[in-house]
């Protein structure tokens, strides 16, 4: 299995990421199967090693997604937003935090150590909202 990550085009307003999509890719030549919630975790300095836990809140049902060669499945994650501009501040008075990568497991995927393609994910409150993986692309 081959994931990915981006921002997502739907997200909060903010100055932080917001919301980013996890895509699965089947690298094998057969048929496997994803289903459920991932684990997520900040990987302080880009170290795995060094990871911190978000608190993982669940939205939507899951169900089996059953995945052909090279076919894609998705999550998204929708973290509590950076405010303002510069350094930025959290709304609930934490202090703003940023991780160069995270490391998002998934049952029967095992986890995978992500980074943004266009910069850090910067969050607050070390929460996190994620979907069920599933074979409809969010946005």
């Amino acid at each position: 299995m081959k994931a990915f990550m981006y921002q997502a085009d739907v997200r909060p307003p903010g100055t932080g990421t917001g919301a980013a999509i996890v895509e699965f890719t089947n690298m094998s030549g057969a048929t496997c199967a994803l289903e459920g919630y991932p684990t997520v975790a900040g990987a302080a300095n880009g170290s795995p090693e060094k990871n911190h836990p978000l608190t993982v809140t669940r939205t939507g049902s899951s169900s089996k997604v059953t995945l052909a060669p090279a076919a894609k499945a998705w999550l998204k994650m929708t973290f509590v937003q950076v405010q303002g501009e510069a350094d930025g501040y959290c709304v609930s008075g934490t202090t703003p935090v940023t991780y160069p990568t995270l490391v998002v497991g998934l049952p029967s995927s095992g986890a995978h150590q992500l980074a943004l393609e266009d910069g850090v994910l910067a969050e607050c409150d070390n929460k996190v909202t994620v979907t069920a993986v599933t074979a409809t692309k969010p946005s």
